[in-house]
């Protein structure tokens, strides 16, 4: 069968993989020989925008299609970028190249690849990032959003809610049949739940304010001899996960110097003040509005580099740090990182 692309690429979440997407993803086998879902937000750990890593996703999609499909289908994972859109864009085309370089038969004329999206969708403003493919637009199924679909899921009475959203067609039944069996199966449901239940909380307490609340916060990025200083966080959000030292600024005090003493307080770290001081190469703002689950919350970091030595200072953990410790810069596993800490760190010591 002689169909118009060679390759559609489908860029996503699917947080959770709904019946919208299904619709894009049918679309874009009718119209090609092989669709590259690239599936977003990838190698992170779950949070309650994020519940479900790459794997799952996956699993989602092809319990969707008949083997026939499943095997023209090509499901990679496409990890953020928040800081650096054109590193995201680069990522993107070389992840499609490598595909197609391995997939197109017919070496002796060039591949015809489509971008395939909601392009009515505010999040299909990828369409217009890539000129060098052709763009197919989808009309969005119904309006279904996967960020209702997400929180009922994990605030209601899962069963029930996962049987309303197959009757209104919102969710294919292979989908729902998924994420029952994980609420009944996987512990991350229960993480995940508590999470949310965490933060839910924690808007409240400020849901009576006359403005949205915007937070300030900082964090310090220690490095010395190729590694970083973390700290594994001892309560919610992001319990257990590791973590730049840092918090909020309290009230009449400078953002050094807030960062200075979440510093000491959260590692004790054995370096005088006036050395820490000395060894700052940058100070940036990160404010990507979904960084934090607790609400917008920007944060300024600071990047000290201590003069390379082959004994690290001792560290130990205090105040909201479970433990500190100085982490390789090889070894840091954005999957094990606390909100956007992995990328703060990539762009802040230029890493990207």
């Amino acid at each position: 069968m002689q169909r118009e692309f060679d390759f559609a690429v489908f860029i996503g979440r699917f947080q959770p993989f709904h019946s919208g997407h299904l619709q894009v993803v049918r679309t874009g086998l009718e119209k090609a020989d092989r669709l590259i879902l690239l599936i977003g937000s990838s190698w992170q750990a779950r949070n309650p925008r994020n519940p479900w890593f790459h794997r799952e996703r996956e699993q989602m999609v092809r319990a969707c299609l008949s083997a026939e499909d499943n095997r023209r289908l090509l499901c990679l994972p496409l990890m953020d970028v928040p800081y650096n859109d054109e590193a995201w864009v680069r990522n993107v085309q070389s992840t499609v190249s490598g595909m197609v370089t391995a997939h197109h038969t017919t070496p002796h004329r060039k591949p015809r690849i489509a971008l395939i999206g909601h392009r009515k969708d505010h999040t299909g403003f990828y369409l217009n990032l890539f000129p060098q493919w052709e763009s197919v637009g989808v009309e969005n199924h119904r309006e279904i959003s996967a960020t209702p679909i997400r929180e009922r899921y994990f605030t209601e009475e899962p069963e029930t809610v996962l049987q309303t959203m197959v009757a209104a067609e919102a969710l294919p039944r292979p989908v729902a049949d998924y994420l029952d069996a994980f609420r009944n199966d996987d512990p991350g449901f229960v993480q995940v739940r508590d999470e949310i239940a965490f933060v839910s909380k924690y808007r409240e307490a400020w849901s009576h304010a006359p403005y949205a609340p915007t937070f300030v916060t900082v964090d310090a990025v220690v490095v010395q001899s190729g590694h970083v200083l973390m700290v594994e966080r001892r309560a919610s959000p992001g319990k257990g996960l590791w973590a730049l030292p840092g918090g909020f600024v309290d009230q009449g005090e400078r953002l050094l110097d807030a960062c200075l003493r979440e510093l000491r307080e959260e590692t004790r770290v054995k370096v005088p003040a006036p050395v820490l001081k000395g060894s700052i190469r940058r100070q940036a703002v990160y404010d990507d509005p979904y960084r934090s689950a607790r609400g917008r919350t920007i944060t300024h970091a600071f990047y000290m580099e201590l003069a390379p030595n082959a004994d690290l200072p001792k560290v130990k953990g205090g105040d909201d740090a479970r433990q500190a410790r100085w982490v390789p810069l090889a070894e840091l596993n954005p999957g094990m990182l606390f909100e956007d800490h992995y990328f703060i760190i990539q762009d802040i010591l230029g890493l990207v």
